[in-house]
């Protein structure tokens, strides 16, 4: 209850004030929040602050195994506190596998490998039934479940699968679960996969259909590291002994989080910021500049996207709600693999990048 005037609030009171106003001050960079502030709004307060501190665990494990990379490891995250799957694209050796072996380690994840090429079939992946005889000499089929059914899979060089194989884990993406033999097999919780792919090489390659981008939340770009970063790294892998990754969360309480990230208010002017950004990324005859040459753009599932990794970015930085800075930080992540330029705009040498930086200009 609100006091009187004059009188001083008990410290109970003071704190779910001050912890409303938290959420309220967060959201006003957003101007108005698209959630009230009721006595839930504490609550949501506390669970915050300790996925905050959970969170910042994890960073600091992560730091001892993987050296600079830090936006890497960022949308890295992200994309698992989404719920979602990321497609890592960077030349060979800057530590992809490393990455997602690290993160299965520290999150408690179940986590497996495969190594796609030209001649993997579903069932490599998927997994197959079998005859089997019993000792009465009863047949009957029984499943092998594959390398898919764990909750962090590595796709490594997934564009030299063949598209059929492509499409059976394009299924395991959407849907969370498998069909072998008519009958449908779900997947461990969460599941989650973490492509690869080599920018270099594309002989014996078969680019990924846009319907299978479309279900990537993120495309995270990995560069070279920093000297300094590179330095430790040099330091730290060529000892006699190499630091291993430690547990700091496990897959219960990454669901937990899944579902926090959900109810992070966003204030309204980040949802019309979202909206307007990814309108603009669509074919439009009238545009100037390099957004004329847009051969198809990002469709609602990159909005979704990107209000999702607004809230998961907001949530690991430790604030309470996300602002037009974080929209800016992940547009172009989220949108890079959803839009494609025509051919003349190839011609005259104009990038997705640019086009995603001139649509961002107005929210600069």
């Amino acid at each position: 209850m609100p006091a009187r005037a004059g009188e001083e609030l008990p410290e109970a009171a003071f704190w779910i004030k001050f912890a409303s106003g938290a959420v309220l001050e967060e959201g006003s960079v957003c101007l108005a929040s698209t959630a009230s502030i009721n006595t839930s709004s504490t609550e949501l307060v506390r669970e915050v602050e300790a996925l905050g501190r959970s969170l910042s665990l994890v960073r600091e494990r992560i730091g001892e195994i993987i050296f600079g990379q830090r936006e890497v490891v960022e949308q890295a995250l992200i994309t698992l506190l989404c719920g979602g799957h990321a497609l890592l694209i960077g030349v060979p050796g800057l530590a992809k596998t490393r990455l997602v072996e690290t993160l299965g380690t520290i999150l408690a994840l179940e986590d497996k490998r495969i190594q796609c090429t030209p001649d993997l079939m579903p069932a490599d992946i998927l997994g197959s039934e079998v005859l089997e005889e019993s000792e009465t000499g009863r047949r009957s089929f029984r499943f092998l479940p594959g390398p898919v059914f764990c909750q962090l899979l590595m796709a490594d060089e997934i564009n030299r699968a063949s598209p059929r194989t492509q499409s059976a884990l394009l299924q395991a993406m959407q849907e969370g679960r498998v069909s072998i033999a008519g009958q449908y097999h779900p997947l461990p919780q969460p599941f989650h996969v973490l492509a690869t792919q080599n920018p270099l090489e594309q002989e014996g390659t078969y680019p990924l259909p846009e319907a299978q981008l479309d279900r990537f939340l993120l495309q995270i770009d990995v560069d070279y590291p920093d000297r300094d970063a590179e330095r430790l790294m040099l330091i730290a892998t060529t000892g006699p002994s190499e630091q291993s990754p430690r547990p700091a969360m496990t897959a219960a309480e990454l669901q937990t989080a899944q579902r926090l990230v959900r109810q992070i208010p966003v204030g309204d002017s980040v949802v019309d910021a979202i909206l307007a950004l990814v309108r603009s990324g669509r074919p439009d005859a009238a545009a100037e500049g390099p957004r004329r040459f847009v051969a198809w753009g990002p469709g609602p599932r990159a909005s979704q996207a990107l209000m999702l990794a607004c809230r998961a970015r907001a949530l690991i930085d430790g604030r309470y709600a996300p602002s037009i800075d974080d929209v800016l930080a992940l547009a172009p992540p989220v949108l890079r693999h959803r839009m494609a330029v025509s051919f003349a705009g190839r011609a005259e040498g104009v990038t997705v990048a640019q086009v995603i930086d001139q649509m961002t200009m107005p929210l600069r």
